[in-house]
């Protein structure tokens, strides 16, 4: 496997979902899909992820995340102990408070895994390219999931405990199949009122015991390109430096790289993922709009420490323009690697 190159670039996780699957899973969603014809949808889906990213020439790539709906919802249907609940709103547009909801009724348990350790099976069997595994983080898994007093868990932070467990034994495994590098991802740290020392503390009960490099993507929320949270990352230090993670994957472009200086005065070491290409926006960066946000970056990040990347999944984007974006990305950062006389 190639070595990487200097500010090598890769993906938050999710990638665009083509017309042809859209259509799909509204056949699957009325039962008309059996087995053979699950699997062979969505062994597609992953192939046309991974072609459309070795085209665009990313250095390290997902699975597009094409197996899962709204990023968290199908992991419910691995979760016993739930019950679905009706949304809040059924009229009007798409939006946080439309999402299926679930209470748990018992203490929930996960007894045949949350199913990523097979979605890194095949995209590690189908490319030859440096390769990650996304999970996301027991406090996200959590976030459509509603509490009754008097029910199995007292509170959140009871219930994301045992996710957190969860996650940690899904790391484990992936790890036993060959995953060197894996991303955490909890925007709802940025999003779920607490204490941020307890959203800490679960993210590094999750990776406990993991034997592989460690990512902690955090946003601010992406359904439908919309955010959640407040878009700041400046409360969470010092404090977010307790996680043992290896690398850091922050948004930036979407506000304009605020904050992106933070990071030299933070003074940390480690790995940092800077989101430079807007997947909230129709406009298609310039590779020279990517050069000079990359340009902008190393005033504050160290060159061998940095990593570009799109400010989080494409998920909501369509899939001509997730390619436009992730083909300037790449075409940006060789002007940047050429000007530091590296490419």
């Amino acid at each position: 496997m190639q070595s990487l190159p200097l500010l090598p670039t890769t993906v938050i996780g999710s990638y665009a979902t083509p017309s042809w699957l859209w259509t799909a899973m509204e056949e699957i969603k009325h039962g008309r899909y059996g087995t053979t014809d699950l699997n062979e949808t969505y062994d597609d889906a992953v192939r046309m992820a991974i072609g459309d990213q070795e085209r665009a020439g990313v250095d390290i790539i997902s699975d597009g995340e094409m197996r899962r709906f709204f990023f968290v919802q199908n992991f419910y249907r691995k979760i016993e102990g739930l019950e679905e609940l009706e949304p809040f709103r059924k009229t009007g547009l798409y939006a946080y408070d439309s999402v299926p909801r679930y209470r748990p009724v018992e203490k929930i348990t996960v007894p045949h895994g949350l199913g990523i350790v097979e979605e890194f099976t095949f995209l590690k069997e189908n490319t030859q390219k440096r390769i990650i595994a996304t999970c996301p983080g027991p406090l996200t898994l959590t976030i459509h999931l509603h509490l009754r007093k008097g029910g199995a868990y007292a509170d959140r932070l009871e219930l994301a405990n045992d996710l957190a467990g969860v996650v940690n034994a899904e790391l484990k495994a992936l790890v036993e199949a060959g995953a060197d590098y894996v991303q955490i991802d909890e925007p709802s740290s940025a999003i779920i009122p607490g204490d941020l020392r307890d959203w800490i503390a679960l993210i590094n009960r999750a990776i406990d015991g993991v034997n592989a490099k460690i990512g902690l993507h955090i946003c601010f929320g992406n359904l439908l390109s919309r955010p959640r949270g407040k878009r700041t990352y400046r409360w969470m230090f010092p404090a977010l430096l307790d996680v043992n993670c290896h690398r850091f994957l922050f948004e930036f472009a979407n506000r304009e790289l605020s904050e992106i200086e933070m990071w030299k005065d933070v003074g940390d070491d480690r790995e940092f993922a800077a989101g430079l290409v807007d997947v909230k926006s129709f406009y298609v960066e310039s590779p020279e709009d990517v050069a000079e946000r990359i340009r902008t970056a190393l005033n504050s990040i160290p060159a061998e420490k940095l990593y570009i990347t799109p400010d989080c999944g494409f998920f909501p984007v369509p899939r001509w323009l997730a390619f436009l974006k992730l083909k300037n990305m790449v075409a940006g950062t060789k002007i940047v690697r050429k000007e530091l006389g590296v490419e």
